[in-house]
């Protein structure tokens, strides 16, 4: 077999494939690990109070705390509860976002918007929410608006900063190319600022509708009848743990159902990604 050589009388060596590696990071589905870990952490849970070393009255098992839920179903009081914060997380966190995300916009847009807004969200967003509770029910009463105001006054700066923070971060060389072309500035933030700041803006809703779960509860538990931070006050009251715990778990899926949808969401309006 002959062999090709070089002018220096050395064979030439064959190249040999190079893996690929532009990977870039690409996130791969793995839909069982998430279960995976829900069912070890559980059962770890069950054995550990199946055999003495966590006390049931302190911390009952997942089975006693599935009872209690079950419960909670059959009485109704889990839908009256449920319904109660929901609705209040709704009309809270919408207001809160829509007038973020205006003043998000303002700020991103606009330098003299952006020279107030700036040290005002500054320095109002450290303020504890729920410490201004009680300042609400002066200003609105105990009933549902002083709940919308905290809600609302709570999401309402996260929204600024990450609608501000999104528009910021979109490529100004983009913006200057269409300027250069000529189109109207509502074409350039409907075609180029808005899909370019909207993943920045649906992350910070998945932080704002997280800190409007916070709230509703907090509030409920400072002034409500009704609504899962209630409930979760009144088993504590009675030292009805498992009870207490299986609030706990309705809040924790009320968060899961949230990002799921907020998942959706993301996946229809950036399908450009």
């Amino acid at each position: 077999m002959s062999e090709t050589l070089r002018s220096d009388g050395l064979p030439i060596s064959t190249p040999q494939p190079v893996r690929f590696r532009g990977g870039g990071f690409t996130v791969r589905r793995h839909p069982w690990a998430a279960l995976a870990a829900f069912a070890v952490l559980i059962g770890l849970w069950e054995g550990a109070s199946r055999i003495g070393l966590a006390s049931p009255l302190f911390l009952p098992p997942p089975s006693a705390v599935g009872a209690a839920l079950s419960v909670m179903v059959g009485d109704g009081s889990l839908w009256v509860n449920l319904k109660a914060s929901l609705g209040r997380i709704a009309v809270g966190w919408s207001l809160g976002t829509l007038g973020g995300m205006l003043v998000g916009f303002a700020m991103g847009i606009g330098s003299l918007a952006r020279a107030v807004g700036v040290p005002l969200v500054s320095a109002f967003f450290p303020i504890p929410k729920i410490a201004l509770l009680p300042l609400f029910i002066l200003w609105f009463g105990i009933g549902e608006p002083s709940k919308f105001a905290t809600i609302g006054f709570g999401v309402f700066f996260p929204t600024v900063i990450a609608t501000y923070s999104a528009i910021d971060s979109v490529p100004r060389n983009l913006i200057r190319m269409a300027q250069s072309f000529g189109l109207p500035w509502r074409s350039i933030l409907r075609s180029i600022v808005l899909p370019g700041a909207l993943p920045g803006i649906l992350a910070g809703f998945r932080i704002s509708s997280s800190i409007a779960l916070i709230l509703v509860v907090a509030a409920e538990m400072i002034g409500a009848e009704y609504g899962i931070g209630a409930f979760v006050l009144m088993a504590g009251n009675l030292m009805q743990t498992d009870t207490l715990l299986a609030g706990v778990l309705v809040l924790s899926l009320m968060g899961l159902t949230i990002g799921t949808l907020l998942s959706l969401l993301e996946r229809r309006l950036l399908k450009w990604r």
